[in-house]
């Protein structure tokens, strides 16, 4: 008989944006119906024809004095109210228990302003601001701040980041991974987002009004967070609970990069999920807090799915508090998290402001029957409540909470887990170079059927994806079609994103005016556009996140995967890592000071993309697929350090090799080749071989991959378990070990077995 899972308890929420400072003012003003819209006053917005957005009133000094970016400031504020709500000693508690996952979709955006503006007008460019440009730094950072060792991750899933963020916690709390996650989301406001939403038309020239006009969003900036321990932790401290979180669902439209599908399709299997994983039948839901952007496309698309999925229902109530919050991007969904918990603690639904006159009369008739609940605030009992996130990319996320806990039953799959794909493309040293470039030539993507249309729409990091991808299917035999589509997930691991993409949007609006900015360029800014582009080229409608956390985000993603077919989500998952190369980043780390030799003064960069197919025993036995390696186990740990610091980790670095160990039941002596290590850091260097040298006393042979294609980040470390999976037949061994680190102390190890 399947086994119920943990149960996930809220026990602390903190929030800041539009209506307030803190969780009790927003809450206040959001279920009273007051509005934190109001004119933009970070930056001029004279050549627009919209001037609305909603802001946070505190300073970044009034927010934190440690001088991060703005995005990571706001998390820290949230945070660490949450942390007080929860009660939560953290001196008391084991830290590396203790994770941090965020959502985001734009990440440092602040400080690609700034660095760039600062260029643009002739002062010196702190090259401090470089390394709180990308969103892998913010996970880390908050971690470091409040003294955490245990697991991060940054999911970049633009607007439905932060949704996917509290389900990433719940199912790693329930792996016995950790007991307690910060997790949420955080976005500051910005002249990037703005120009780009703006060079779209997407924007209201007034304040956004979600189901009712539907002509455009407003920006909003803000974090949301929220403390998920499992229960029994939770218990044996005494804390408080607010409600149980059951379960999320996340899918693919496979449509179009910035549009959602209009037949609702994709919306409606993430909430699908979402209900099958949390035993919830879906007229049990009390209340569903709706994406409701205000846009026409995403209002329509959403009133279809909910009238399609809940019929006529009266006792459903819908709302969407983005018309008082705004649209806070990354934060978005965590935001909405934290005021749908405070409606079941309240008892009462937050209402849609903006309506008046004629308004009613059409929401009526769009409305279908469903409880819409405009301008006022509604007394009632909530017992099981959701929350929708839908994103560029057409990501779609929906997580469900309830006021009483749930018996969920564990339909997990404990059959091995194989590589039965794999896709590279990696850089090669031209004569003359200073580093590692691919070669991305049109005839490589007329090889795959790439039609010239499709590939104009993408940016070198969208390339990268897109072929290893392709190559990764086609190397397992898998045609994705109408029968499979919602059986294939998807992982991207990154360090640095498609920062040229994003650099070169931030600059033509520097140089033009916020009211200049591309509709061409401004979607493949945000990280998780390549996944998009790789689920609408191969049809692939199912699980779908973008995960952006340093160097050795390639194996994280393998972790992550591994972890949605064990939940038995999906029977097959394409996961690896993708970093980029241009003149832009090499130019970035050059300015960084991380340059050098390769040898022992910094590291030659190169670029790349990695994937592998994972697929579980059953589906690789009914398809015959061949089989590279069992994926045995593994582990990710940290030790606490700022983003730009790499001492300190030795530790961390021990324990995932122990971890990881440990989870594939064997012991040092069994494993006979550990692939990917150093790459010329000379701390990170030393840490590495005095770890090794410790665990395995008996010796180990290290290949590294770095010395053939450069440091190419999340993709190096993806390519060295690929690296391992192919050289596993001839090994005299039974079993490989990838390893790989990453900035602010974070390590991940991966257990290979032979086939």
């Amino acid at each position: 008989m399947p086994e119920s899972i943990k149960r996930c308890v809220i026990t602390g929420m903190g929030l800041v944006c539009a209506l307030g400072d803190d969780a009790a003012s927003c809450a206040a003003s959001a279920f009273s119906g007051k509005s934190g819209i109001k004119d933009v006053a970070s930056f001029a917005t004279d050549g627009c024809y919209s001037h609305k957005g909603a802001e946070v009133a505190l300073s970044d000094d009034e927010l934190c004095k440690d001088g991060y970016d703005r995005t990571t400031l706001l998390c820290i504020k949230a945070a660490g109210e949450a942390i007080a709500d929860a009660g939560l000693d953290i001196d008391s508690e084991d830290r590396k228990r203790i994770g941090v996952i965020l959502g985001t979709c734009i990440g440092g955006a602040a400080s690609i302003d700034k660095y760039y503006t600062d260029s643009y007008e002739g002062r010196a460019a702190d090259k401090n601001d470089i390394l709180k440009m990308p969103a892998s730094a913010i996970a880390n950072n908050v971690a470091a701040h409040f003294g955490l060792d245990g697991i991060t991750a940054n999911i970049v899933n633009a607007c439905a980041a932060g949704t996917m963020s509290l389900a990433d916690a719940c199912d790693v709390i329930r792996s016995g991974k950790a007991d307690v996650f910060i997790a949420g989301g955080c976005d500051s406001f910005s002249s990037l987002a703005y120009a780009g939403f703006h060079a779209l038309h997407a924007l209201s020239e007034k304040e956004c009004s979600p189901f009712n006009h539907s002509d455009g969003i407003t920006i909003g900036e803000g974090s949301g967070v929220l403390i998920i321990e499992s229960y029994e932790h939770a218990a044996a401290r005494g804390a408080k609970i607010y409600c149980d979180v059951l379960g999320a669902g996340v899918s693919s439209d496979a449509y179009h990069i910035t549009a959602p599908r209009p037949d609702g399709e994709g919306q409606m299997s993430a909430i699908r999920r979402a209900a099958a994983n949390s035993c919830v039948d879906l007229s049990e839901i009390d209340y569903i807090n709706a994406h409701g952007t205000g846009t026409s496309k995403n209002d329509e698309a959403e009133f279809l799915s909910l009238n399609t999925l809940f019929g006529s229902d009266p006792d459903l109530s819908v709302s969407s508090t983005k018309s008082m919050t705004g649209h806070c991007l990354g934060a978005a969904g965590s935001i909405e998290a934290v005021l749908t918990v405070e409606a079941i603690r309240r008892g009462e639904v937050p209402p849609t402001v903006g309506y008046e006159g004629d308004d009613f009369e059409v929401l009526e008739e769009k409305s279908g029957g469903i409880d819409f609940i405009a301008n006022e605030k509604k007394a009632k009992d909530l017992k099981v409540c959701m929350s929708n996130s839908f994103a560029f990319g057409g990501n779609n996320a929906s997580i469900i909470f309830s006021k009483e806990p749930r018996d969920i039953k564990n339909a997990g799959n404990t059959d091995p887990i194989y590589i039965t794909g794999i896709g590279e493309v990696t850089g090669v040293m031209a004569e003359g170079a200073s580093d590692y470039r691919a070669d991305l030539s049109p005839e490589l993507f007329k090889k795959h059927e790439v039609k010239t249309a499709f590939l104009r729409k993408l940016d070198r990091f969208s390339e990268l994806v897109l072929l290893s991808g392709i190559e990764a299917l086609a190397d397992a035999q898998i045609k994705v079609d109408d029968t499979n589509s919602g059986d294939v997930g998807i992982v991207v691991g990154t360090s640095d994103g498609p920062i040229t993409e994003i650099v070169n949007f931030q600059k033509l609006v520097i140089e033009k005016g916020i009211e200049n900015g591309s509709a061409f360029m401004f979607p493949n800014t945000v990280y998780n556009a390549a996944g998009g582009y790789l689920s609408i080229f191969t049809g692939i409608k199912g699980y779908n996140v973008t995960i952006a956390n340093g160097f050795q985000a390639g194996l994280q993603s393998v972790m992550h995967a591994c972890e949605v077919i064990r939940r038995g989500e999906e029977d097959i998952m394409l996961a690896g890592g993708t970093d980029e190369l241009t003149d832009i980043e090499h130019e970035l780390y050059e300015n960084a000071g991380l340059l050098g030799n390769g040898k022992d003064s910094g590291i030659v960069l190169g670029e790349g993309s990695v994937s592998l197919i994972l697929e579980s025993a059953k589906s690789a036995e009914a398809r015959g697929s061949k089989k590279y390696a069992q994926i045995a186990g593994y582990a990710t740990a940290r030790h606490s350090v700022p983003y730009d610091k790499m001492t300190g980790t030795e530790d961390a670095l021990s324990r995932a090799i122990g971890e990881a160990l440990e989870s594939a039941g064997i012991k040092a002596d069994d494993v006979s080749v550990i692939y990917g290590f150093a790459d010329g850091i000379s701390i990170v260097d030393d840490i590495m071989n005095s770890a090794v040298s410790e665990i395995f006393t008996n010796g180990v042979e290290i290949r590294n991959v770095r010395t053939e294609t450069g440091e190419a980040r999340a993709a190096s470390a993806a390519l060295s378990l690929a690296r391992a999976a192919k050289d596993m037949e001839g090994l005299t061994g039974d079993y490989a070990m990838a390893v790989s680190f990453g900035a602010g102390g974070i390590y991940t190890a991966v257990v290979l077995k032979k086939a």
